[in-house]
């Protein structure tokens, strides 16, 4: 006699597309267990918003440029805010991590997995590189297939059992190493104005008091003046790559500076009904300046990386964008640590 096939599984999962994979999967799980959350709050709460410029971490050989905080941190704030408890995993293994992720789907809970986008099937070429810190929901597998929640994609996803496992254990910088999580527990009340201050503190905070000068505000002053040296220092070819990364780093890995600009600002509009703060929507609008202010440097080094540059589009140009950014934001965050204190 040959073995049956497993029953297929599919959880009941409201998927909803997202902005940004972590912040996504943070709100989709949550609801899925009866927190109704958006993912802006989700991002707020879970202090996401985030600069740093580290050129001794490298990505494909060049700069790594963040605009939001570490991989993992959204969630774990959020649920240790919200009193949410989560269980973690990483394995060595691949088969003893597909093994775990089917004993949970089989027990009826939604999985999420952290994975190199480059090997998910469903991912359009176009946007295929190597970068391993993509967030995903797993809620369900026929046969080999299984069905996935990416909040990136409008609709649920499959991808083979094969797929899954190099995805999830993608080499390179920042390896997934098979990590996955669930929510075990969450509370029968939460009190989501205290999380949302804690959030807004954390990253105002982040920004404006890091004594490190390649962080927050500092940070950003920093690669101003790094962006204006860059061709004397580098020489034109490798400073279009160095560039190139930059506006790739902003605006296509992970949602981008600008992205993140914008959903801290959607945030912001909803802490300002619940907590009572009016000025925050306008602190939300100039957050929003913020963002179109990061999109126009990513245009002027777009323009330089393929050669269509203008007399206006120059390093020069890009940098004295930075410094203005910089003293935008700073305004921002400090005004901010001082409504959430009164």
């Amino acid at each position: 006699m040959t073995a049956s096939a497993p029953e297929p599984i599919e959880i009941n999962f409201d998927h909803r597309q997202s902005a940004h994979c972590e912040s996504g999967v943070c709100a989709n799980l949550l609801r899925h267990h009866g927190i109704e959350i958006s993912e802006a709050m989700a991002f707020g709460i879970g202090s996401g918003l985030f600069f740093a410029y580290l050129p001794f971490i490298r990505i494909n050989g060049l700069p790594l440029t963040t605009y939001r905080c570490e991989v993992g941190g959204i969630i774990k704030r959020v649920t240790r805010r919200l009193g949410c408890r989560v269980h973690w995993q990483k394995f060595r293994d691949p088969d003893k991590a597909m093994h775990a992720l089917d004993e949970r789907l089989a027990q009826g809970i939604p999985v999420a997995c952290r994975t190199g986008g480059y090997w998910l099937p469903y991912f359009p070429p176009a946007f295929r590189f190597h970068f391993n810190m993509h967030n995903l929901v797993v809620c369900g597998k026929s046969e080999d297939r299984y069905t996935i929640s990416d909040p990136v994609f409008p609709d649920k996803e499959r991808c083979s059992h094969r797929d899954l496992i190099r995805a999830r254990f993608a080499k390179g910088a920042l390896a997934p190493k098979g990590a996955m999580y669930f929510l075990e527990a969450v509370p029968d009340t939460i009190d989501l104005a205290a999380a949302a201050r804690q959030g807004i503190r954390e990253v105002c905070r982040r920004m404006l008091n890091t004594p490190v000068p390649l962080i927050g505000i500092r940070g950003i002053r920093y690669l101003a003046r790094q962006v204006e040296k860059w061709p004397r220092k580098l020489g034109e070819e490798r400073a279009v790559l160095y560039i190139g990364q930059l506006i790739r780093m902003q605006e296509e890995l992970g949602t981008g500076g600008a992205g993140f600009r914008f959903m801290f600002a959607a945030f912001l509009q909803e802490a300002a009904d619940l907590l009572d703060l009016p000025r925050f929507l306008e602190l939300s609008r100039s957050m929003t300046l913020a963002g179109d202010q990061w999109r126009k440097f990513a245009v002027i080094g777009g323009r330089i990386c393929k050669g269509r540059a203008s007399a206006d589009d120059h390093h020069a140009a890009m940098a004295a964008l930075l410094q203005t950014i910089a003293a935008d934001e700073a305004a921002v965050y400090r005004e901010l640590l001082q409504l959430i204190k009164e």
